[in-house]
């Protein structure tokens, strides 16, 4: 396949064209040349967008899809090509499937399906069997199998000494280990944010204190340990003190936030509305400010759509008894934008290949041509039109976003909407 891109701004601070507008011809997947005004004949497919932007191609680092065991809720096939006109040329597969992927030969299955897509899925296998937190898994084998880490997906690891035996046992492959991290003891039955709005709606509450708790032991447990830890999803203000006083200390900690902890907050319970209730729940505009700040000065490495989607049985019911969980995909950069600069959003989009320890892409000539491509103008309020899962748990259905995704360009496909 050969292609021209057409008048594109280069988001990319790594590449020598970064903040130009340029044109890229592309053949076989690879960039050939880049330069302003390049010719093209009737061989190439020209590709052209209003506001065109292109950068790295964005890697979301937790994703749910269902598939196997949870069909209804997403297929392999389908949650990639959500990914590719969502602007994901990569994403990192979480194992909560069924039969939960703790195995070798659950590896190779997603690894097989996801065979010729535009979008490449890089599994994270599970850290303990059947993520019952109660004995390890194959770790080792997982990894020579294509793992790029390891962790149970929203189980928290109770007992201390598992973690602490895992972070030891993969520092002999550089393997890189994911602690969930909420105290199961002291969440108890709670629901919600614990503070004013629960209080207000009469929902069980989820103290801040739950994370940090948790948060604060699995630090001591690297402190002793050494090696690398990941911790997923972080939502309180103490949570980024925690995390930037240990990156301080020299400690190999790397953690993300999500796109609706950047966004969102408790007051949309108000309605006890089921789409909002996700693990761990929205916390305040305080703890949301302290996250953004997180994003800014570097404490908080990655951000992520975690994309999790849920059959609609097990959230049309009370908020008490609904399933955790909502799917981001298709809103991650609009909402993103409502918040935060795009070189940010692009910077926090890409890092996850840094942190799994994968070759990163940078946008020059000689470069694999693996691109996102979207636009930063305009404004449209998100509805289930535009949700192109087969889930419709999204948390930001009627909300107002910036910008729009026109697709990818990666494995030598052009994938846009």
């Amino acid at each position: 396949m050969k292609l021209i891109i057409k008048s594109a701004k280069i988001i990319d601070s790594k590449s020598p064209f970064h903040n130009q507008t340029v044109d890229l011809l592309i053949a076989d997947g690879v960039i050939e040349k880049i330069g302003v005004s390049l010719p093209h004949d009737n061989n190439e497919t020209v590709v052209r967008f209003d506001d065109l932007h292109v950068s790295q191609g964005w890697f979301d680092s937790s994703v749910s899809l269902g598939e196997p065991g949870y069909e209804d809720r997403e297929t392999i096939a389908n949650g990639l090509n959500v990914a590719a006109k969502s602007g994901f040329t990569a994403i990192a597969l979480q194992p909560n499937s069924l039969p939960i992927i703790d195995n070798q030969s659950q590896v190779n299955f997603v690894k097989n399906k996801a065979n010729g897509f535009a979008t490449e899925i890089f599994p994270i296998g599970a850290l303990t069997k059947a993520s019952e937190g109660k004995d390890m898994a194959e770790l080792f084998d997982m990894k020579n199998s294509g793992a790029i880490a390891f962790g149970d997906y929203n189980k928290s690891i109770d007992n201390a000494n598992i973690l602490k035996i895992a972070l030891q046992y993969v520092q002999d492959f550089d393997g890189l280990v994911i602690a969930y991290s909420q105290d199961p003891n002291i969440k108890g039955n709670g629901v919600a944010n614990e503070g004013i709005v629960s209080t207000r709606l009469g929902l069980k509450g989820i103290p801040n204190l739950a994370e940090e708790l948790q948060i604060s032991r699995n630090l001591f447990l690297l402190e002793y340990t050494g090696g690398k830890l990941h911790i997923p999803t972080i939502s309180t203000a103490k949570s980024v003190e925690l995390i930037r006083e240990a990156k301080a200390k020299g400690l190999h900690v790397t953690c993300s936030a999500s796109v609706h902890h950047l966004v969102l907050t408790d007051e949309k319970l108000d309605g006890f509305d089921t789409r909002f209730k996700v693990t761990p729940p929205l916390r305040t505009e305080v703890d949301r400010q302290a996250l953004l700040n997180g994003i800014a000065d570097g404490t908080i490495d990655m951000i992520t759509s975690d994309h999790n989607p849920i059959d609609i049985e097990f959230k049309k019911m009370e908020f008490d008894t609904a399933k955790n969980g909502t799917i981001g995909l298709e809103s991650a950069f609009g909402a993103l934008l409502t918040v935060l600069p795009v070189e940010t959003i692009v910077a926090k989009l890409t890092a996850a290949r840094s942190v799994f320890g994968l070759e990163n892409n940078t946008i020059e000539e000689g470069a694999k041509a693996n691109i996102t491509l979207f636009s930063t103008e305009g404004k449209s309020t998100f509805t289930k039109e535009n949700i192109l899962s087969k889930s419709k748990n999204s948390a930001f259905l009627g909300t107002e976003l910036k910008g729009s995704v026109y697709g990818i360009l990666n494995q030598n496909q052009l994938v846009t909407k």
